[in-house]
């Protein structure tokens, strides 16, 4: 996919503050039974089609006003990812100004799951 210059300018400004991982360490993580909440940050046309096990949905357009309410405390460990990394870097970068500490954005995003053949659930 191409993005514009400015929108990855934003991304790439949001990176620099923001802690990311692996498709590889979350999948390790699931594996391992480790507790974080999992959240998707995509459009819930692309949720409704398929998500990483155990996900949760809170788009980015909406994250930000539905965060504490679907996780009251900003310690909780999070990871974010979208499609390839890019929005859930932006709304990583806006959870930790909200005040959340532990928040990590999935470098590679689901399509990288794809790739690797990860599991998926559908719908």
């Amino acid at each position: 996919m191409h993005h514009s210059e400015r929108f990855l300018n934003i991304v790439n400004d949001a990176k620099k503050r923001v802690r990311e991982t692996t498709v590889d360490e979350v999948k390790k993580k699931l594996d391992r039974g480790e507790r974080f909440v999992l959240v998707d940050v995509r459009e819930e046309s692309e949720y409704a089609k398929d998500h990483l096990p155990k996900a949760i949905h809170l788009g980015k357009g909406i994250i930000e006003r539905d965060i504490e309410k679907a996780v009251p405390d900003p310690g909780t460990p999070l990871i974010l990812y979208c499609g390839g990394g890019f929005r859930s870097a932006l709304a990583a970068d806006n959870l930790q100004k909200m005040g959340y500490t532990n928040v990590i954005s999935m470098d590679g995003g689901i399509r990288e799951w794809r790739e690797k053949g990860y599991e998926l659930t559908k719908g």
